[in-house]
């Protein structure tokens, strides 16, 4: 198959009621794992790719891996840029044959964020390229983005219609209360779901939610069994990631949960078989444990099935 847009995925997802995973990669083996997901779940998957993905394995790598993994899927796959800042970055990706990009200037007051959003879709509509916006910031860390807790804010929903209608976005990002990062809540989960169900009233495009990693406590047992450092990590509840399909999201970022499954897999093999030093071997593992997650997110999301 060629490469779908992000715009093509994503009105389906909301016309059927289910969300669409977008899942990071950073080298082949978490590519494989997530096109070997999606084949066994017949499931549609958005690969996204971060500016800090592209700084460490280079454009032209990421985009021939992904462009050849599509030629041989069996599903709809798309190449997405996450998190996007550097518009020279930006044109880059869609003059190399991203499918969708997302400009983030959710830093930015309204009208400059509206601005920038503004242009970026004009540098994208020649090219057909999907565009997807961010209003309201997270906390916490995605890659090269950081937000504290006293700059995250929640997303104002009369102030998103007017944004989409501004700048013509496919897609919008918003914040209700989830975070980047593993360590997303010191107590309970608290989701502004009334802020959601209103925001979907007025905006008629897909809704995006970030920070939407569970960081599930089997794998992060495993991973601090064999040495990792992480007390205190927590993620979002399944129960209420459904709930927010439920109300409207579309598209689901999860970067978190394949890095500590890919971790904790490393990690045991290498506490385990000191004597191993064959790459294949060591990585293998990692790659089969992404492919466990990201199959379980496809049930999670209700994209399993959707793609024949």
């Amino acid at each position: 198959m060629n490469l779908f847009t992000n715009k093509e995925l994503l009105t389906a997802a909301r016309k059927g009621g289910y969300a669409v995973g977008a899942f990071n990669i950073n080298n082949l083996e978490i590519l494989q794992a997530i096109v070997s997901a999606a084949e066994s779940e017949k499931s549609p998957a958005i690969i996204a790719v971060s500016e800090g993905a592209i700084q460490y394995a280079g454009l032209p790598y990421i985009v021939s891996m992904v462009q050849i993994a599509a030629r041989y899927a069996s599903v709809p796959l798309s190449l997405h840029l996450d998190h996007g800042r550097d518009l020279k970055v930006i044109q880059s990706c869609i003059e190399h044959g991203f499918t969708s990009v997302m400009i983030d200037g959710s830093h930015l007051p309204f009208d400059e964020n509206t601005a920038v959003t503004r242009k970026v879709v004009e540098m994208a509509r020649e090219k057909g390229t999907s565009v997807e916006g961010e209003l309201g910031r997270l906390k916490g860390i995605e890659d090269k983005v950081s937000v504290t807790g006293q700059e995250a804010f929640l997303t104002d929903p009369g102030s998103a219609e007017e944004f989409v209608k501004k700048t013509g976005v496919d897609a919008l990002a918003i914040a209700i209360g989830t975070s980047h990062g593993a360590y997303k809540f010191k107590g309970e989960a608290r989701l502004d779901f009334e802020r959601l169900r209103e925001i979907a009233a007025r905006v008629e495009i897909p809704l995006v939610l970030h920070g939407a990693s569970g960081v599930p406590r089997p794998i992060l047992e495993k991973a601090e069994r064999f040495g990792a450092k992480l007390s205190g990590a927590k993620g979002i509840p399944d129960e209420a990631i459904q709930k927010a399909i439920s109300l409207g999201i579309c598209k689901i970022n999860i970067d978190t949960d394949l890095r500590l499954s890919f971790v904790s897999a490393l990690r045991e093999i290498l506490s385990t078989k000191p004597e191993e030093f064959d790459p294949r071997k060591i990585l293998g593992p990692g790659r089969e444990a992404i492919k466990e997650t990201v199959q379980s997110k496809m049930r999670l999301f209700g994209s399993s099935g959707k793609a024949g």
